[in-house]
C-alpha cells in the first residue's frame, strides 16, 4: 500500500530499547478532506527519513499491522500500526518558470486585416 502527501512532521529518532529504534513521519494527504497520517519507520528503515524535509511531497510505501492485547482486567484491546519501508520524493506541479507565459491581449486578439463586410457566412448569429 502507499500513502502520498506533503510532509508535515519528521520526528527525531527514538531509542526505545538498546536493540530497538524508531522514527515517526506525519504526512498530510491531498484529498478533499486531508488526513494527517503518522507512519513509523523502525530499525534500519528509520535512516530513510534523513533525506526528507517538512513541506516535500512524498509517496510512502507502507504495511498495515495490528495486534491484540489483554489488559489486567481481562479486556481485549486492539492496536493498529502503519509502518513505512520505502519513501520517494515526488515532483509537485511544474515550476512557474517552465510554464508558458501569458500572451498579451494585443497579440491574442489582434483585429482581422483581411475582413470584408460583404462576405457572409451561414451562422445564425
Amino acid at each position: 500500500m502507499e500513502v502520498s502527501g506533503r510532509v508535515k512532521v519528521v520526528g527525531a529518532e527514538q531509542q526505545v530499547s538498546p536493540t530497538f529504534k524508531k522514527r515517526e513521519l506525519v504526512v498530510t494527504t491531498d484529498e478533499q478532506y486531508p488526513q494527517s497520517i503518522m507512519i513509523e519507520f523502525v530499525q534500519d528503515k528509520s535512516d530513510l527519513l534523513n533525506s526528507v524535509s517538512v513541506g516535500e511531497n512524498v509517496k510512502v510505501s507502507i504495511n498495515l499491522g495490528g495486534r491484540e492485547w489483554v489488559n489486567p482486567q481481562g479486556e481485549t484491546k486492539y492496536f493498529n500500526s502503519i509502518k513505512g519501508w520505502r519513501i520517494e520524493k515526488i515532483q509537485s506541479e511544474a515550476p512557474a518558470e517552465q510554464q508558458m507565459p501569458p500572451v498579451p491581449a494585443t497579440e491574442a486578439f489582434a483585429p482581422a486585416t483581411d475582413f470584408k463586410e460583404e462576405e457572409h457566412d451561414d451562422l445564425p448569429f
